[in-house]
């Protein structure tokens, strides 16, 4: 067995009989583990103070607790009990167990399992497969949330709901489809949950420890999990809801999944970068708050920008980086019938290869953001060939490749990439005429 490095020395590990992994004496914590023949590393976490116990056959599979006062408590929860009280809303939230579980704490991340992941929960439960353990936090009142096996719970619910069907014996089927004894199978299999107590802040270290293995959690979802308060459920209302008010407003203009939190990191980062600082920093200093209003009004301002500057929408639009484009030009003024004349001469304009670049060229006048038509390389060996390598500038010979083809008329004064409009230039007299322009 492979032991961690340091001065930190693991507890002993044995191996039972029935192939129950057995982790002894650690802060008088006995934790127990299916092995399935399996060996196991032994590691410990010092940032998070915890015990990792990784399998070497199934990298992803793994089991921890933490060295701190966290208590935990091993229950077996039926399905029926599960899903008893389910509901999903945005009024309360996404709730089950007699209506006592939270599913959805603000820690956690929006429902992202997609359809195959999903279907294989629901397959487990029905072949009476082991699923992985989940964990509940125990709160003061004794009621409880979800800190890990969200996606698992609300699969589970979501088809004994009849949100979804699966495909059995070649016919898709939902759970009201079922036979009776095929429902009792599902709703009398039997959950490992681990409840959970300690404070906010192992409650925190653990979340972010037990998703390292599961589907990844993107670098938003891990800091909402690090400032689960008023103020980041507010920002979710606005941000992380599929048809919200924002979803609805950037309909056209902004490419994002609320699922991921897309929405919420971009116009986080923007608005801490207009600020100076660092979206942490951000969300910590107004953690407290009571809502995300701030934050809701930055993004409509750039919203109304857009429309009141770009009104006619076009699928060039969709997906650029607005955010930025309104830090950086939103001060300015501009004349939004003579923009949409430039729009319709850039949109036919061969000349133009990057149409997308055409929004951020018109608020900048910037070029290069059209990436414009180049010569080809036959154009540029027969304007090298009818020059004889002589620069028609400083009139010295050069070798061809020492040599850039440059428009004669320039594309802002109508030039066109075309052979009657090229000449050769050294690099030197090249970059000194692209100064002067």
């Amino acid at each position: 067995m492979k032991k961690s490095s340091g001065s930190y020395e693991p507890p002993p590990l044995e191996r039972r009989e029935n192939s129950l992994v057995i982790l002894n004496e650690v802060k008088n914590l006995k934790i127990f583990r299916f092995a399935q023949d399996d060996e196991y590393i032994l590691r410990h976490s010092y940032q998070f103070s915890d015990i990792i116990l990784y399998s070497q056959k199934f990298p992803s599979d793994f089991y921890f607790f933490s060295l701190n006062t966290m208590k935990i408590e091993l229950h077996h929860i039926k399905v029926k009990d599960l899903v008893d009280q389910y509901q999903d809303d945005a009024e309360n939230g996404v709730v089950g167990y007699h209506g006592k579980l939270d599913i959805r704490p603000p820690y956690q991340r929006e429902f992202v399992y997609k359809g195959q992941q999903r279907n294989a929960v629901i397959e487990t439960l029905r072949k009476g497969f082991p699923l992985n353990v989940m964990y509940w936090v125990v709160r003061e009142d004794g009621t409880f949330e979800v800190l890990d096996g969200q996606q698992r719970t609300i699969s589970i619910c979501q088809y004994i709901n009849g949100n979804f069907s699966i495909m059995i014996d070649g016919n898709p089927k939902g759970f009201g489809n079922l036979t009776q004894d095929q429902k009792e199978q599902i709703l009398n299999y039997e959950l490992m949950v681990y409840f959970c107590e300690g404070n906010e802040s192992e409650k925190l270290e653990r979340f972010k420890t037990v998703n390292i293995a599961w589907e990844k959690l993107t670098a938003q979802e891990l800091r909402n999990a690090v400032y689960p308060w008023p103020w980041l459920a507010d920002a979710k209302r606005h941000f992380s809801k599929i048809g919200c008010v924002e979803s609805k407003s950037g309909d056209g203009y902004i490419t994002w999944s609320a699922e991921r939190q897309e929405l919420l990191e971009k116009t986080l980062k923007r608005i801490s970068e207009k600020e100076g600082i660092s979206i942490e920093e951000y969300m910590g200093q107004h953690q407290h708050d009571n809502n995300a209003d701030e934050l809701w009004q930055y993004y409509m301002k750039i919203i109304n920008r857009i429309q009141m500057i770009f009104p006619k929408k076009r699928k060039e639009m969709k997906g650029l980086d607005w955010w930025t484009l309104y830090n950086q030009y939103g001060e300015n003024s501009y004349n939004a019938q003579n923009l949409e004349q430039e729009i319709e001469t850039l949109m036919l304009d061969d000349e133009v290869t990057n149409k997308k670049g055409i929004y951020e060229y018109l608020l900048s006048w910037n070029p290069r953001y059209l990436s414009l038509r180049e010569f080809t390389d036959k154009q540029k060996a027969e304007a090298y060939e009818q020059c004889g390598g002589i620069c028609v500038i400083c009139g010295e010979y050069f070798e061809r490749e020492e040599m850039h083809a440059d428009h004669k008329v320039p594309w802002s004064k109508g030039g066109k990439t075309e052979l009657e409009n090229c000449q050769m230039l050294c690099r030197k007299c090249n970059l000194e005429k692209s100064d002067k322009y």
